[in-house]
């Protein structure tokens, strides 16, 4: 049997019942449509987390200093040499001791017995560059600025929560807390915190007030840097921080944006895959009933192509095509609505749509080898009629 003859057969086997083929065709074109959506939205979305992750995580570089007994690793003016590094964008350094926590905090001196006046909360100290480093605004006033912290001021920043807490709602009064028994004025609240959020439940003062509350040394750095910089600021921060001894700071950077794009975008795929392959078996199942349902309907013509000389791998191949073709169809129409559906997804949401190009071509590939895997036993069944009994 020739190859276009049976390639013609087929298409007339198909093209004889158009309603059913298409009816057909629409089960491997949900399975595909399912799987090239799922995959494309999955790529999408993890490009999506990683996106948000770089816009602050991928930034963020954090040196811990350990105390040292005999002088301070890092000292208060170091974050100025830290900064004038290139790919630097802000910095601070931060002094936080178990002295400065649960510390007794009160918005006023009066003692009254019917209500709760005082709260634990903790002190830390802080260079003037906090509120950049920890990517925070100034939801009112402002925060201390180098003069402050010359003069030694007793002025504080408070959390936004701190406030809320002690009842501070309006600063053009000056208003004071009293953190044992000093007083001191409150001239900003700090809020809206990309990172470091525990400082909305603490009270920020000068290094200059902080040894008052053991805060002498600086413990933390903290540190912005440009897109793309955390690696090479990771290893330069400790030696701009402590010439001679950057191999006792430990540096916390963030792990590598490729390598978190790559382990979300898996993530999410495996979910997506299993839902795609789902919707691919349903399509799969559907083409092997039908194709099983037209060789019981065409049983005469197999006796009568039998008996006029049809060998067995005939008959058994033209099911085969048939089936191999639905399938081929039907995988086309899914990519393609596939892809515009992802597009579509994509522009709706403002995202930047991932499709790779090898999940156009092989969608189509998939659709026909679940045709053909689906039309393998109705084929042997039809390949196995005899010819006298198929006439009968």
């Amino acid at each position: 049997m020739h190859v276009r003859d049976l390639y013609d057969e087929a298409v007339a086997g198909m093209l004889a019942r158009p309603v059913r083929s298409a009816l057909t065709t629409l089960g491997t074109v949900l399975g595909i449509t399912t799987l090239v959506v799922t995959l494309g939205v999955a790529a999408t979305a993890g490009n999506q987390i990683v996106g948000r992750f770089d816009e602050l995580v991928a930034t963020a570089v954090t040196v811990e200093v350990p105390r040292n007994a005999h002088k301070p690793l890092v000292t208060w003016d170091a974050v100025d040499r830290l900064t004038r590094l290139r790919g630097v964008e802000s910095a601070a350094a931060v002094s936080e001791s178990e002295e400065g926590t649960n510390l007794s905090v009160r918005s006023n001196d009066l003692v009254d017995p019917t209500r709760v006046t005082a709260r634990s909360l903790t002190v830390l100290a802080a260079t003037t560059g906090l509120p950049q480093a920890v990517r925070g605004r100034m939801v009112q006033g402002r925060f201390y600025d180098a003069g402050h912290v010359q003069r030694a001021d007793r002025v504080a920043v408070i959390g936004d929560e701190t406030a809320r807490m002690l009842g501070v709602t309006r600063l053009d009064r000056a208003p004071a807390i009293f953190i044992g028994k000093h007083a001191y004025t409150v001239i900003g609240i700090l809020g809206d915190l990309g990172r470091e959020k525990n400082l909305s439940s603490a009270v920020v003062v000068p290094p200059t007030v902080g040894s008052r509350f053991g805060l002498r040394d600086v413990t933390r750095v903290l540190v912005n840097t440009s897109l793309g910089a955390a690696g090479l600021i990771a290893g330069q921060a400790p030696a701009a921080l402590s010439p001679g001894n950057g191999d006792m700071l430990q540096v916390i950077s963030p792990p590598s944006p490729t390598r978190a794009r790559d382990k979300a975008q898996d993530d999410v795929n495996a979910l997506f895959l299993i839902l795609g392959l789902v919707s691919l078996v349903v399509g799969a199942v559907g083409i092997a009933n039908v194709t099983l349902v037209t060789v019981m309907e065409r049983v005469p013509e197999i006796g009568l192509r039998r008996s006029l000389g049809a060998a067995r791998r005939h008959i058994a191949a033209q099911f085969l095509l048939e089936s191999t073709l639905i399938g081929l169809v039907g995988g086309v129409i899914g990519a393609s609505l596939g892809v515009v559906v992802v597009v579509a997804i994509a522009a709706t949401k403002q995202w930047t749509p991932l499709l790779d190009a090898w999940l156009a071509v092989a969608a189509p590939v998939a659709g026909a080898v679940v045709g053909l895997l689906a039309g393998l036993y109705p084929a042997l069944r039809a390949a196995r009629m005899e010819p006298v009994d198929a006439l009968r």
